[in-house]
């Protein structure tokens, strides 16, 4: 919302900012206190993607916007690429040089940031009183009361919550099921979210090529038979041949799992973008305020979907059962999507006969 008021170029600047203060307070945190209240602070940083999604799409037509913001949202790769150099800076300098390299890091990029860009073409003319003034806060939040809104954050919170849900699950996951080390459980874990982000922008090229919506129904079909694949636990099968009874022992192979597995993170990605490629389209003037809460529930997802994989392994007692719940969370999707898509056309259908008979 700020940076539909504000313009990007001075929010994202100030969010990096505060964002480098909090992360250079927390290496000097002694309680769980004051590591609280730090990293409150550091969190702002995960508000700086709705921030640039506003900011981007105002420079570019409709026609282009999903390749834009789909490059934009290959940034995400930072997060798996600090998830692999993290360690080793732990490692050799201990925790705290990581808070200070990511909050110098920060205080750079957001000076570089600041003198290498310029306020978007709707705040330049405001400025130049040649466009309406900023709407009031209850204007920018009124498209939260549509459903539609809520639907765009539950597909996001599939394609980007369980993608990152999954890269912080895989290498716990290759240590329990395939007997992985640590190290090539963790180097398998970054192998999938690094490539997988950098596909996104792939992925906004495809919306704009064929469509977001055409992009979002192979994402979640793809996504479905993967995770149906995937939630196949090992089993063995007794059958009562003629000549005696006949087993047989089923199990997904390592290798099988993480092909299938960069199969789903490949098509997460661009869900990603296709989700993203729906905001400027739907909801022009509300950019901020939606894509806000729709980046919100994705990064709940992120948090919340760990929880529930380490809660169904407790209650199942079967390791598969993440995979399980992710499925039934894309074919909601996928239900929810078509129908929506199909009530919008038998709406607009109803609408052309009734223009059609007026005219005559």
């Amino acid at each position: 919302v700020w940076t539909d008021r504000f313009g990007g170029r001075l929010v994202y600047t100030a969010t990096m900012l505060a964002a480098a203060v909090a992360t250079f307070l927390l290496a000097f945190a002694h309680t769980y206190g004051q590591m609280l209240v730090a990293a409150l602070g550091v969190g702002l940083a995960g508000g700086s993607f709705a921030v640039g999604v506003a900011y981007v799409s105002r420079f570019f037509p409709a026609g282009r916007q999903g390749t834009a913001l789909g490059i934009f949202g290959v940034g995400n790769v930072g997060a798996a690429v600090t998830k692999f150099l993290a360690p080793f800076v732990l490692l050799s300098w201990g925790w705290q040089s990581v808070a200070l390299i990511w909050a110098a890091a920060l205080v750079v990029m957001a000076a570089v940031f600041w003198f290498t860009t310029g306020d978007d073409p709707v705040i330049r003319e405001r400025r130049a009183c040649k466009a309406a003034p900023a709407r009031s806060f209850l204007q920018e939040f009124a498209p939260l009361k549509n459903l539609q809104v809520w639907r765009f954050a539950f597909y996001y919170f599939f394609a980007f919550g369980a993608f990152v849900a999954l890269s912080l699950w895989l290498p716990r996951y290759l240590i329990g099921v395939y007997g992985f080390g640590l190290a090539t459980a963790g180097m398998i874990g970054a192998a999938y979210s690094i490539p997988a982000s950098i596909f996104r922008a792939y992925g906004g090229v495809l919306s704009d090529r064929i469509g977001a919506r055409t992009v979002l129904y192979w994402t979640f079909a793809v996504s479905a038979g993967a995770t149906l694949v995937l939630s196949l636990p090992s089993a063995d099968y007794v059958v009562h041949g003629i000549s005696g009874p006949i087993a047989f022992h089923f199990e997904i192979g390592p290798l099988t799992f993480i092909a299938v597995a960069c199969v789903l993170g490949f098509f997460m990605s661009l869900g990603k973008a296709a989700v993203y490629k729906h905001i400027p389209a739907y909801y022009p003037q509300s950019v901020g305020a939606v894509g806000g809460v729709v980046g919100m529930i994705g990064g709940l997802g992120g948090f919340i979907l760990p929880i529930a994989f380490g809660a169904l392994n407790d209650l199942t007692g079967v390791w598969s059962s993440c995979f399980m719940l992710l499925f039934v969370i894309v074919a909601t999707c996928f239900a929810w999507m078509h129908f929506s898509i199909r009530r919008m056309e038998r709406t607009a259908s109803a609408e052309a006969s009734g223009l059609s008979y007026a005219a005559e």
